[in-house]
This record gives structure tokens, sequence and C-alpha cells, in this order.
């Protein structure tokens, strides 16, 4: 790495942007190399397997709350609770797929999601069946990234004369 501006050295020897790794795929899904159909099925796999896991989990805790006989309601209310709250997250997660989140609004869902991670994790499975969780978001922004960068690149090539003043 040249510097803290998020460049890197080319096997060129220019600079230029370097793609922003995402989990458990890295920087595969530039080229979709290196394992990257790989990592997406045990990226789906391993989603759907947490969200068995985490229903298996629910339904001990609704059998728990049956077992306490404190009344239907309550039951109810808890049932309706993880359905919405999963239902939010599944959302939130798949919007976070192509688009950046507000941190401040992130951080006053962080409950929410907590609560809805069903949801969430069906999020994941559902995106790793067409490509990598956020792969569409980082490919767009490490486009635009380097068409500013050839951009910055080829208006400073040339004779100084014809240049510009800012």
């Amino acid at each position: 790495m040249s510097d803290d501006t998020g460049t890197q050295e080319t096997p060129a020897g220019s600079t230029g942007p370097r793609p922003e790794p995402i989990r458990f795929f890295g920087t595969t899904w530039v080229d979709h190399g290196n394992g990257y159909t790989a990592r997406r099925i045990a990226v789906a796999a391993g989603s759907l397997a947490a969200a068995a896991v985490s229903c298996l989990v629910l339904r001990l805790a609704y059998q728990g709350l049956q077992i306490a006989a404190i009344g239907g309601f309550v039951t109810l209310l808890m049932v309706v609770m993880f359905a919405i709250c999963s239902a939010m997250a599944f959302r939130h997660t798949w919007d976070g797929f192509t688009r950046r989140h507000d941190p401040d609004r992130q951080a006053s869902l962080r409950g929410l999601l907590a609560v809805g991670f069903v949801g969430s994790l069906l999020a994941h499975f559902f995106r790793s069946l067409t490509e990598a969780p956020g792969e569409r978001l980082h490919r767009e922004e490490y486009e635009e990234a380097r068409k500013q960068y050839e951009k910055r690149t080829t208006r400073r090539s040339g004779n100084p004369k014809n240049r510009r003043r800012a």
C-alpha cells in the first residue's frame, strides 16, 4: 500500500483505487476468482443452517412460555414481535446490500436487528444465491472510483500549458 488514501501498488507500478473487501469473500468478488463460487455456496448454506438453528431456539423459547403458562396474550405478543422484527430486519439487511445505511439510524435499530436476527440471516441466504451479499454496492462504488481515478490521471497528462486552472 502506498499511503492512507486507499491506493495500492498495482502490478504495472501505478496506483489506483482498491476494492473494498466483503466479509467471507475478501476481494474475490472483483474477478470472481479464488473460490468465489464455493464461498457463495458456503455462505448460503451457512446462513440457511444458522436460520434453521435459530428457529429451533425460538421454538424452544416458545415451548418454555407454554410450560410457564403465562397466558395466550403474552405468547401471542412474543410471536408477533419476532415476526415483525424479523421482517423489518430482513428488509433493512436487504436494503443494505444496495446502499449504505446512515450510521445513526443503524445504531438506533441495533435492538430491532438483534431481535429479528432470523430475517437478517434469511436476507443473507437469498442474496448469496445470486451474488456475494453487498457485491452490487461495492462494485458500483469501485467502478465509480476507477472512473474518477482515470478521469484525474488523464486530465493530468499532456501539456501543462493546456491545463485549465480551477
